[in-house]
């Protein structure tokens, strides 16, 4: 499996994630995106086996992966204080990957029905719903 973590700003939630999944599953191919660079170093510190920086590697990317798992800006253009650029979200919506995106409440983008959870609370849905996905 092809799983793709696409993060910005400074990377601490895609970071989370991967290691957090790289303890759980051992066949998983992740690939870490990071909207700038301090992004994509903290996810390759964090265990990424591949990492790139950028719109055209997220483009990329989004084409190959089976899954994809990022905040939920990842799919809404100019998010993140302007990481996401359009191309970028029309590229994770239009994968065919299968999207867990994490409802994160910030930069003016506000999920409803979601109450002040951990991040630890999130990534554990996360390996659940990954676990899913693999059965």
């Amino acid at each position: 499996m092809n799983l793709l973590v696409i993060d910005g700003q400074g990377g601490q939630l895609g970071g989370q994630l991967i290691k957090t999944i790289s303890a759980k599953f051992n066949d998983i191919t992740i690939t870490a995106v990071g909207t700038n660079a301090t992004a994509t170093a903290t996810m390759l510190k964090a265990g990424a086996k591949q990492a790139a920086t950028g719109e055209n590697p997220v483009l990329v990317a989004c084409r190959k992966a089976d899954v994809i798992v990022g905040p939920i800006g990842i799919v809404i253009a100019d998010s993140m204080y302007g990481e996401i650029t359009p191309k970028m979200a029309v590229a994770v919506g239009q994968s065919d990957a299968v999207r867990i995106l994490l409802p994160v409440n910030k930069c003016d983008n506000l999920v409803a029905g979601i109450t002040d959870v951990t991040m630890t609370t999130i990534i554990d849905d996360v390996i659940s719903k990954l676990q899913e996905i693999l059965m």
